[in-house]
């Protein structure tokens, strides 16, 4: 059996070439994921959701991934009670997508923080294409030591983000100081189910970790408790795996469909470490969101 100790990073492969992979590191890694990687999404989201996230979908129409993409911002938009007028910190902004549907969609004014300078930059183009670039700022920085000064934000959000901190309560504790009083959090991520682990599990789990430069994921108990050590108030943390499933549903169609020309690619020195790492994660995300899988999917909310 395998263990996966909390607060320690369990992968073992750098997102980078000939670079082994160390926790010093881990921030230049995601970095190095997403910079890479920025062409293979393509194939995920479009130019109008921007979307580097699972989609919400509870309809019984037949599944549009798209749709679904906008649906996951509206239920997470829903659930932390936001209004037009709070002022938003949008935590791992990726290319602007959250940022500018909420801007767009509701009128709020969002900074959104990343750690790839090249993010920003096309967060900012997405902004003016989209005509809220008087809405949207976005910044380099790291959401867990932030720039900001307390209490300057009504919400503080975290779409698929969260799950990039080494410590999961160093980013709580941050989100914390930044929150006005009465301001809300929310979270949008996987969360593990257990911690001991068979050799099939286990892979699954590195495989996940290395293709997305995760370091760990947190277990629900755990998380909730950081959540109340930080005296944060109304937590809800609820689970919606079936809501995500699609969408876990559609990566691996996907991957098998292009795992063959991955491999070519790499074969023909066309690709970098960061697709190669990458290209493993759609088998391995639907071995952690099928039924009876290792982790599940959970939108959090709390106040302060």
């Amino acid at each position: 059996m395998y263990y996966l100790e909390p607060k320690k990073d369990h992968r073992t492969q750098s997102t980078r070439e000939n670079i082994e992979v160390s926790s010093a590191g881990l921030l230049q890694d995601i970095v190095q994921h997403y910079d890479d990687c920025y062409s293979t999404y393509s194939y995920w989201c479009n130019e109008d959701n921007l979307a580097y996230h699972y989609g919400y979908w509870d309809s019984i129409e037949p599944y549009d991934h798209h749709q679904s993409l906008f649906n996951m911002n509206a239920y997470l938009y829903e659930k932390a009670g936001i209004k037009p007028t709070d002022k938003v910190l949008d935590a791992g902004c990726g290319v602007g997508g959250s940022s500018i549907w909420m801007a767009k969609n509701h009128h709020n004014k969002v900074t959104g923080i990343t750690l790839s300078a090249k993010q920003v930059e096309h967060a900012q183009k997405n902004a003016q294409r989209h005509h809220v670039s008087d809405l949207t700022h976005f910044e380099v920085a790291d959401f867990c030591a932030t720039p900001f000064a307390d209490e300057s934000f009504d919400i503080v959000w975290a779409l698929e983000s969260s799950c990039y901190a080494l410590d999961k309560s160093a980013f709580l504790k941050e989100a914390y100081r930044l929150l006005c009083k009465g301001g809300r959090l929310v979270i949008g991520d996987a969360f593990m189910l257990q911690r001991e682990l068979n050799e099939q599990q286990w892979q699954a789990v590195v495989a996940f970790y290395n293709g997305w430069a995760v370091p760990n994921l947190c277990m629900r108990d755990e998380f909730n408790q950081y959540l109340i050590d930080l005296k944060f108030q109304n937590i809800q943390i609820r689970n919606i795996n079936e809501q995500i499933r699609p969408s876990a549903k559609y990566i691996y169609k996907v991957t098998k469909r292009f795992f063959f020309w991955g491999k070519l690619a790499k074969c023909l020195g066309l690709s970098s470490k960061a697709k190669e790492v990458d290209a493993q994660v759609g088998f391995a995300q639907h071995e952690f969101f099928r039924v009876g899988g290792i982790a599940e999917y959970f939108v959090a909310t709390a106040g302060k």
